[in-house]
């Protein structure tokens, strides 16, 4: 099976973290390197939703799979997903409905009945996920690991070795408990 993921933020001006609190980690009083910061900690912030594979932020995500198999279940690649938030499920370009959802941090889909009858060529499931819409909403330890992350990217700005920039080990901690254990 082949798959894409694409995700759309709900909003593009909310950011992933507080500046404030950022800067009193990182021990900058002035607002000279501001733009930079906020820059450096988008970054961190990405790279921990692709590493824990979270939504931090609200946002949209459209998974589209290409000769999906029979399987029973479907477990969507990012979450959380709140349990009020049921995906949209189509198949071949028409709704699908057949289905049992099963929300939280590594949320599942659970097919019925109809499934194994369908052989979709073309599965389109698309949900909303994340933690809320502003920083505040983000739990404390991804905040804290975002935090650290991004200090490693400002503290390495100038010229290092490959394995000094890396990954600060708060944030592979706390992404690898936030991603799960996958079979």
């Amino acid at each position: 099976m082949n798959m894409t993921v694409h995700r759309t933020p709900a909003s593009a001006v909310a950011a992933p973290f507080v500046l404030a609190e950022l800067k009193d980690h990182l021990r900058i009083e002035d607002d000279a390197s501001d733009f930079e910061i906020q820059r450096i900690a988008r970054a961190a912030a990405a790279e921990m939703e692709q590493f824990a594979q979270v939504a931090l932020l609200t946002q949209t995500v459209t998974l589209t799979a290409f000769d999906p198999p029979p399987d029973a279940y479907l477990r969507l690649p990012v979450g959380p997903v709140a349990q009020d938030h049921t995906p949209a499920v189509t198949m071949d370009g028409a709704a699908f409905t057949d289905f049992m959802f099963v929300a939280g941090i590594r949320p599942v889909i659970r097919w019925g009945a109809t499934w194994r009858t369908q052989a979709p060529l073309v599965l389109e499931v698309e949900y909303t996920a994340g933690f809320g819409p502003q920083a505040s909403d983000i739990p404390a330890d991804l905040a804290q690991a975002i935090r650290d992350q991004a200090a490693l990217h400002y503290d390495g700005r100038s010229p290092m070795d490959a394995k000094a920039l890396t990954i600060s080990p708060h944030m592979a901690r706390i992404g690898a408990r936030y991603r799960g254990v996958q079979a």
